[in-house]
């Protein structure tokens, strides 16, 4: 059994929400207020955290993380790393490295924007960092398997994870086959919807539908959901009975 806490179910896609009066962004309605897409996974007293963006910091004191056992990167947008400064407060805490997987692209620019991380001589208190490059293969945190899948994000290539009967996957238009039967036998997906409209590189609202109809899922929660996508309380009045659209601090049991 695990717990799945959605700590960010929003993007940064579009009109920013500062400059913006449409309805979504007046709703009083707290499914509508959404920080950087990113999810955590409890498995017994193990947190692990999939992405760390400009959002980190806030989204671990609002659910109240005292400690990670590790990150999963999905990939290299800043929207999705641009947090991870904020790892040296859990460095303090467990007295070392904090473990993130990731794929090599993104090894690569984790390595880059926070060169001074990773430099022989390093100031004290920077962030501290074990980087483990994921490829097509399982691995595993202690005795937790992960299975990573490649998915598209027009022509980036994003790392979703499985973790036994639980899916997550963000920054896709579309899954290649080998990562479809990656997830035969999924019982919940979260997986990006970023509006009604096709997009370069995200899902749409019918395109996400579609795949989840295809997986034959139990249970679904759309996630990197824009403004223009509409209020939660209309768009689920549209939904079938086995999805939702996922909101910042929403948690479910697989």
């Amino acid at each position: 059994m695990m717990k799945v806490t959605i700590l960010g179910s929003g993007t940064s896609q579009g009109v920013p929400v500062i400059a913006c009066d449409c309805e979504v962004c007046r709703s009083t309605d707290k499914r509508d207020k959404r920080l950087r897409c990113s999810a955590m996974i409890e498995i017994g007293d193990r947190k692990i955290v999939i992405d760390a963006g400009p959002d980190f910091r806030y989204q671990m004191l609002r659910a109240g993380v005292k400690d990670v056992r590790a990150l999963l990167l999905t990939h290299e947008h800043k929207d999705h790393i641009g947090g991870l400064d904020d790892i040296r407060a859990f460095n303090w805490v467990k007295q070392g490295k904090v473990d993130v997987y990731s794929n090599r692209r993104t090894v690569e620019a984790v390595k880059r924007d926070y060169a001074y991380a990773f430099e022989e001589v390093r100031y004290p208190g920077v962030p501290d960092m074990d980087l483990h490059v994921v490829g097509e293969d399982p691995f595993y945190i202690d005795e937790v398997e992960v299975v990573p899948l490649t998915v598209m994000h027009y022509k980036l290539p994003v790392t979703a994870f499985r973790i036994g009967g639980f899916a997550y996957i963000t920054d896709a238009n579309y899954i290649p086959e080998e990562g479809m039967r990656k997830l035969e036998g999924v019982e919940c997906l979260v997986i990006d919807a970023l509006r009604r409209e096709r997009h370069l590189s995200h899902f749409s609202l019918e395109e996400a539908l579609e795949v989840i109809r295809r997986l034959g899922v139990k249970r679904a929660f759309l996630t990197h959901v824009g403004h223009q996508m509409g209020l939660t309380r209309e768009v689920e009045r549209t939904l079938p009975a086995n999805v939702r659209l996922a909101y910042d601090g929403l948690t479910f049991e697989v």
